[in-house]
């Protein structure tokens, strides 16, 4: 049994939670997969995995080992980016998470960033804020973009690095023979028919409590955990959507999109890079932390999110 190889099954058991996904995810078949956590069982003498006909989580004690297991490889991938790759040529791979609003910042980054380090591979995953923390709690992930917010009432030793801020706007299609606007008040955006993302996100909760703030309810006509879904929805239906800044540049030049800042309240969410404190910095990471706080990186993501967007995207019509 290579103990290495194995516990990385684990781990992408854990991030999967399906033997067949965690399979294909390691290159490997799934009997092979399955024979080798029952022979990692066989030597610690104690059950990992709780089975049924489907994958139905982790023992008490396969929680304790996975949470080694996690740190073993943590450290494994330290050692062999100190040893393979000097500070100024980072070499190995970076794992970030990021809420979907924050998606196409997030994009951007690691695309410029490996533009920057070609030796680093970066992973970007959509993750709600719940599973982003979660990530880098149990070392799953390096780095998260998420709400600065959800840092003030959290005892995790977490370095927040401030990148943007979020803006709110309606987007929805163009009403003929109506003049133009500058901005929708939240209260008349409540009487709409809606397209919002569901309760469990937090990107919800903020939009919820901006309703609330303007004195207004409102019953969403179409509900999703997509991001796209809001983009597509305003582009095509009857519906409007409310978008965040950072998505403004999927309905940019579109001339039968209008676009409307949302007021009373004018909302200003802070995004940041989220880190555990108590991880040791890899090479890459520590590339990565760097670029996430170069002044041409901040502007750049500044020019895609926000009233920044819509300036560019006003400028161009």
């Amino acid at each position: 049994m290579n103990l290495f190889v194995t516990l990385k099954y684990l781990v992408a058991l854990d991030d999967h939670r399906h033997f067949g996904r965690a399979a294909l995810a390691c290159h490997v078949t799934q009997p092979a997969l399955s024979n080798a956590i029952r022979a990692l069982e066989e030597s610690f003498g104690a059950s990992i995995v709780k089975r049924g006909r489907n994958f139905a989580g982790f023992t008490a004690e396969g929680d304790r080992v996975l949470v080694s297991a996690r740190r073993i490889l943590r450290e494994h991938e330290l050692l062999r980016q100190d040893l393979s790759s000097a500070a100024e040529s980072p070499t190995g791979e970076l794992l970030i998470g990021a809420v979907p609003t924050a998606m196409p910042i997030a994009s951007r980054f690691v695309a410029m960033l490996q533009d920057r380090h070609p030796g680093i591979v970066p992973t970007l995953r959509s993750m709600s804020s719940v599973e982003l923390e979660t990530g880098l709690e149990t070392l799953a992930l390096d780095m998260g973009l998420g709400y600065a917010e959800r840092t003030a009432d959290s005892s995790a030793h977490r370095r927040v690095i401030a990148q943007y801020v979020e803006h709110y706007f309606l987007a929805r299609r163009g009403v003929p023979g109506q003049p133009r606007r500058d901005d929708m008040p939240w209260a008349e955006a409540a009487t709409l028919p809606l397209c919002l993302l569901t309760a469990e996100m937090h990107n919800r909760t903020i939009i919820d409590r901006a309703f609330a703030a303007a004195g207004a309810k409102v019953r969403p006509a179409i509900e999703s955990n997509s991001t796209v879904t809001l983009v597509l929805s305003a582009q095509t239906g009857r519906v409007a959507s409310i978008l965040p800044g950072s998505l403004l540049d999927q309905v940019r030049g579109q001339a039968d999109i209008e676009v409307l800042p949302l007021v009373e309240p004018r909302i200003e969410v802070p995004i940041a890079f989220l880190v555990h404190n108590l991880n040791p910095a890899s090479r890459t990471l520590g590339a990565a932390l760097e670029f996430a706080q170069d002044p041409q990186w901040l502007a750049h993501a500044g020019a895609h999110s926000g009233i920044g967007a819509l300036a560019a995207s006003v400028s161009r019509d």
